[in-house]
């Protein structure tokens, strides 16, 4: 019986030994760094299970997928998010887990530029390496819009400039969306805040405002613009405006426009044709909206390029003509 009694205490006690021995790699496991190199970036897919993600660890060096990992998931169950994480030098397992539990991914800079057309947005979308393929699937502008909610509209000036941040996942579609929504809110609130305009509906704002922003770079000048347009259209007078014919001529355009250019009869030519062009010319910026929505007062009728960037303002043709002139460099 005493000799059963000893067998017993030593399986006791190296029982203890061993769950010592276990507690104390298991401490060593959480507290001890995993191999992280530098700028070392894990890429966790969409359903991902945390099993996956020990399994690409491991292959890449960083960690083993031993029995410490098992006990941790098990004693610490997590949900993790997809996207990609920068990991840090020196981590241990449970700041890991934190971080892919916690969702501090990556986010990357989308940049839709003041004045682009809607056909050089599409060719950035296609230009981005991280964005997910998906606009390519809906086979048409129609289709676009239809499912923006805006069925029978085209697509131009109807996506707003400025930086989208998005993360690995995340499609050209909803970088779409998002500029889509910005620009509908963009554009109700400059509506909202107009002066006295001749214009009928947020949209012919839109049309105006996309006019401005292919006229002028220099902010300032912006509402002086808008003013001249505005007393046009006051006026009777027709737009006459470059950017919209050089919009009109499409893919035939060659970075000259030539007068018989503004003597060609399109829907967007300004110089034929009275009234706003059918549709916008470009992706009209916040402030843009705003300068058009409220043009600045004044009686200038005509502007032209001074040369060093921005333009020369006059009341009458002949001012205009002699503004021309020196532009042109002639006496």
């Amino acid at each position: 019986m005493k000799r059963w009694r000893v067998i017993s205490l030593l399986l006791l006690l190296a029982l203890v030994m061993v769950g010592l021995a276990i507690g104390q790699q298991y401490r060593h496991f959480l507290e001890s760094p995993l191999d992280i190199p530098a700028d070392y970036v894990l890429e966790v897919p969409r359903g991902a299970s945390m099993l996956a993600v020990l399994s690409s660890l491991e292959a890449a060096g960083i960690t083993r997928s031993h029995w410490h990992w098992r006990l941790y998931n098990r004693l610490n169950p997590a949900v993790i998010q997809a996207g990609e994480y920068q990991l840090e030098p020196g981590m241990r397992p449970s700041e890991l887990v934190d971080m892919l539990a916690s969702g501090r991914v990556i986010s990357h800079a989308f940049t839709i530029v003041e004045g682009w057309t809607f056909n050089r947005l599409k060719q950035a979308l296609a230009e981005n390496e991280i964005l997910e393929r998906r606009l390519s699937s809906l086979g048409s502008d129609e289709k676009l819009m239809v499912s923006l909610g805006q069925g029978g509209m085209r697509p131009e000036g109807w996506f707003l400039p400025e930086t989208y941040y998005f993360v690995r996942g995340d499609s050209d579609l909803d970088i779409l969306q998002r500029a889509h929504e910005a620009m509908q809110e963009a554009l109700v609130s400059a509506w909202e805040a107009r002066s006295d305009v001749p214009l009928a509906s947020p949209y012919e704002l839109l049309i105006l405002a996309s006019i401005v922003e292919k006229e002028t770079a220099v902010p300032q000048e912006r509402s002086k613009i808008a003013g001249v347009f505005v007393r046009r259209l006051l006026q009777g007078w027709r737009l006459e405006t470059d950017p919209t014919v050089i919009y009109g001529l499409g893919d035939s355009y060659d970075g000259d426009i030539k007068k018989r250019d503004l003597r060609t009869d399109t829907p967007y030519n300004t110089y034929t044709r009275h009234g706003l062009p059918p549709t916008p010319i470009a992706l009209p910026g916040k402030d843009a909206l705003q300068a058009t929505a409220r043009p600045a007062a004044g009686s200038a009728m005509f502007f032209v390029a001074d040369g060093s960037g921005g333009h020369a303002f006059s009341e009458t043709l002949d001012e205009h003509n002699a503004a021309v002139r020196k532009m042109l460099g002639k006496n």
